[in-house]
């Protein structure tokens, strides 16, 4: 579950290989990427730490890091965040296409794919995924972001995962499209879902 002082609730599942995270855990983080992945896997927890603690001045409500192995050896890092908009647009259908098509434009994407997904809330949602291109990267990372609203009308949610492992651009929109798809806006029943295991996983195990 998400909620942060004045914001509406929103409940969402992260899958395996996924840990909540804030800018404290630093420490800690970097023992676990140095157990999975060696310097690599640090160099690429120390980017996205850097980043993650900017983000809380873009209305970034919650954040987490996704840990799957790679072979022969190593580890895919990913980040997952989600943002929590005010919006005056009453018409939720244009308030998210209107919000995509801003995304896709972005001078940062080289690339971008725009589909519409249907959630089991009903609410109008909308995928965007592909290359970017960020100032003093050493290689253009892959983010998927999905775009939907709030039933109260007055937010918008935007869910992102990006890596810089773009070789499972594929999987890691399926994973997106995934944690979408289990958005809720009241508390869910429990006894209707299996636990979160938050085990080691590889990142093409992960949907199975």
């Amino acid at each position: 579950m998400m909620r942060q002082g004045s914001l509406p609730p929103v409940w969402f599942r992260l899958p395996p290989g996924f840990y909540d995270v804030s800018p404290e855990n630093r420490a800690t983080l970097y023992a676990f990427a140095e157990a999975l992945g060696g310097s690599e896997a640090q160099q690429q927890l120390s980017r996205l730490m850097d980043g993650l603690e900017r983000l809380a001045e873009h209305e970034v409500a919650h954040t987490a890091f996704g840990f799957h192995l790679e072979e022969p050896a190593g580890v895919a890092t990913s980040l997952f965040s989600l943002t929590v908009r005010r919006i005056e647009q009453p018409n939720p259908r244009l308030a998210v296409a209107r919000t995509a098509l801003a995304i896709a434009r972005s001078p940062l994407w080289t690339s971008a794919d725009r589909r519409f997904i249907e959630l089991p809330s009903a609410r109008p949602c909308c995928l965007v995924a592909g290359m970017m291109s960020l100032p003093d990267a050493d290689r253009c990372p892959f983010q998927a972001r999905a775009v939907t609203t709030h039933p109260d009308g007055r937010h918008l949610l935007i869910l992102d995962l990006t890596t810089a492992s773009s070789q499972h651009a594929g999987s890691y929109t399926d994973i997106l499209e995934a944690i979408a798809h289990t958005l809720a806006f009241s508390d869910p029943d429990p006894a209707a879902q299996s636990p979160m295991v938050p085990g080691v996983s590889r990142i093409l195990e992960v949907l199975l």
